[in-house]
């Protein structure tokens, strides 16, 4: 299962709903990018090495950065 897969799954939206709400909200759904880690939390559109509370590295991307919006 890829990340994005794994981030709708946990969000419980479509890959659609979450870019579409990212672009009202100003935040998006991001995922820690390791492989062992599921993390997830909101952050910036464009955000591309946010913090992982869970491994403590700066591995976590937006939705928009994973679908290449931004």
């Amino acid at each position: 299962m890829s990340k994005i897969d794994t981030l709708s799954q946990i969000e419980g939206l479509s890959v659609e709903e979450m870019l579409e709400n990212s672009l009202f909200d100003g935040t998006s759904p991001a995922i820690c990018m390791n492989k062992k880690c599921d993390y997830t939390t909101e952050m910036e559109p464009d955000q591309d090495q946010g913090y992982c509370e869970n491994c403590q590295t700066n591995t976590v991307k937006s939705i928009s950065i994973l679908m290449g919006f931004c």
